[in-house]
């Protein structure tokens, strides 16, 4: 039995991947169900976010997100931690936005405890 329960553990880098497919599909209930109750969120440049709560928050505040396309370009794996270099477009306040992204994540009992985001704020503030 214990060898089967392991086979269906999800990789780390699975459980990023459903994270970011969750995005993509706009199903921001599956995203949040990826996090742990006690996230640290921090989209660099802006200021961290500690929590689901807050989490939810800013994402609710920052208005509609629609039509995601995370696309992963490449992703590594170290022990509990998940590096993604990634071009996030997605639909803000009806502008498309393209932006790099390096993302880091780390990942403790199947759900995202750190998730860290770094991009240039400018190339971003310029789109929308």
């Amino acid at each position: 039995m214990g060898k089967l329960m392991k086979q269906a553990q999800m990789s780390n880098i699975e459980i990023v991947e459903k994270f970011i497919d969750a995005f993509n599909s706009d199903d921001m209930e599956a995203v949040y169900a990826c996090l742990a109750d006690d996230i640290f969120y921090h989209n660099i440049p802006l200021n961290p976010l500690c929590g689901i709560a807050a989490v939810r928050q800013f994402f609710e505040e920052a208005g509609p997100m629609t039509s995601n396309a995370w696309e992963i370009l490449n992703i590594a794996e170290n022990g509990p931690v998940v590096l993604t270099e990634r071009v996030d477009r997605f639909r803000y306040n009806g502008k498309d936005v393209t932006i790099a992204v390096m993302g880091i994540f780390e990942i403790k009992d199947g759900k995202l405890k750190s998730w860290r985001d770094y991009f240039d704020l400018q190339t971003y503030l310029q789109q929308i």
